[in-house]
C-alpha cells in the first residue's frame, strides 16, 4: 500500500453564525482548494469549535428552512441539538449522537439548542456535513436516521490506545450503522496520548480529517493541532494518525460521484433548471409544512 500524502493543512477560518445558535468555521466549500468538485461527494462542512453559550430562556438555532438533493449529517460533540422536519421526524441529538437526514426530493427542517441545554447554558461543539446524492436518488423520498452513540460501530485498538468509532462505512472489520447512497466512510478516532491508528481508503476517494480535540501527527511528519483540517492527495491509499496528546479526529472518505453540481443556497442538484424547479416547488408548498 502506498502512503497518501498531505495536500494541504487548513486552519479554521473566522467563525460566522448560522442562525443565532451555531457559531461555525466553514471548511467546505472554501478557498484552499476545498471546493465542491474537489471534495465530491462532500459538498459542505461547517465546524462549530467549542464555544460557551450563556443560559437563555429562548432556544437559539435556525428557523424553518428547506433542503433538496443531498443529505445532512450532524455530529454532536458537546451540547444538545433539537430538531423537527416536515416529514414528522423530531428528536434530540445528544453528545456523541449523529443525525443523518436525507433531504432528497425536499424537506423543511429546523434545528436549535435543546430546551434544557438552552436554559442551563454550556459548551457547544458540533459538525454539520453535507453529502451529495447521486442524480438517480436526488428525488427519492426523504428519510431520517437517528444514530445514538451506543449504536455506532466501535473498533477497540490494542493495548488501550483508544477506539475508532464508525458512523458510516467500515474500519477494519467494524461496520458503521448509517446507510448511504454511495460509498462513504465517516468515523471518529478517539485516541489516547501516544496511540496510533492506521487508515486505508481507495486512492481516488476524497479523503480528509478534522482534528476535533488534541494534537496529532500525520504520517509521522506533520503536526496538526485542534480545529485544523487536513486534505489528503490522491497519490496513495494509506495514512497514519499519531496522538501527541489525548485526541479526537473526524476522518472522512468518499467515492466521488463525478456528476455535474448545481448549487444555490439550500438546494444542490445537477442543473440550473433543477435548481429553478426546486425554488418553484418550495414556493408552491411541495416540501410540506412546518411551523
Amino acid at each position: 500500500m502506498a502512503e497518501r500524502s498531505i495536500e494541504i493543512v487548513v486552519p479554521p477560518r473566522e467563525p460566522h453564525y448560522v442562525g443565532d445558535g451555531f457559531r461555525v468555521h466553514n471548511f467546505i466549500p472554501s478557498g484552499y482548494r476545498l471546493d465542491m468538485e474537489r471534495m465530491d461527494p462532500f459538498i459542505m462542512l461547517d465546524y462549530g469549535s467549542p464555544h460557551y453559550f450563556p443560559p437563555s430562556d429562548k432556544p437559539r438555532g435556525v428557523s424553518v428552512h428547506p433542503h433538496r438533493g443531498f443529505e445532512t449529517v450532524t455530529i454532536a460533540y458537546k451540547g444538545r441539538v433539537a430538531h423537527h422536519d416536515s416529514a414528522g421526524n423530531s428528536g434530540v441529538i445528544r453528545e456523541g449522537d449523529v443525525q443523518w437526514m436525507t433531504a432528497a426530493s425536499g424537506i423543511l427542517h429546523k434545528e436549535y439548542h435543546e430546551e434544557e441545554f438552552s436554559r442551563s447554558g454550556g459548551d457547544f461543539q458540533m459538525v454539520q456535513l453535507w453529502v451529495n446524492l447521486p442524480a438517480e436518488f436526488k428525488m427519492s423520498p426523504p428519510k431520517y436516521q437517528a444514530l445514538s452513540h451506543h449504536q455506532l460501530g466501535k473498533h477497540i485498538l490494542s493495548e488501550g490506545q483508544g477506539m475508532v468509532e464508525v458512523i458510516a462505512g467500515k474500519y477494519e472489520e467494524t461496520q458503521g450503522p448509517a446507510t448511504t447512497f454511495s460509498p462513504v466512510h465517516l468515523m471518529n478516532a478517539r485516541l489516547n496520548q501516544g496511540a496510533e491508528a492506521d487508515f486505508s481508503f481507495p486512492a481516488w476517494f476524497a479523503t480528509a480529517l478534522l482534528v476535533i480535540e488534541g494534537k496529532v501527527q500525520v504520517n509521522e511528519k506533520e503536526e496538526v493541532p485542534a480545529n485544523h483540517f487536513v486534505l489528503f492527495g490522491t497519490d496513495g491509499d494509506s495514512f497514519s494518525i499519531q496522538a501527541l496528546e489525548p485526541s479526537v479526529v473526524l476522518v472522512l472518505s468518499g467515492q466521488p460521484l463525478e456528476e455535474p453540481i448545481a448549487a444555490h443556497g439550500p438546494f444542490v442538484m445537477n442543473t440550473r433548471e433543477e435548481i429553478a424547479q426546486a425554488f418553484d416547488d418550495f414556493r408552491k408548498g411541495k416540501f410540506g409544512y412546518l411551523e
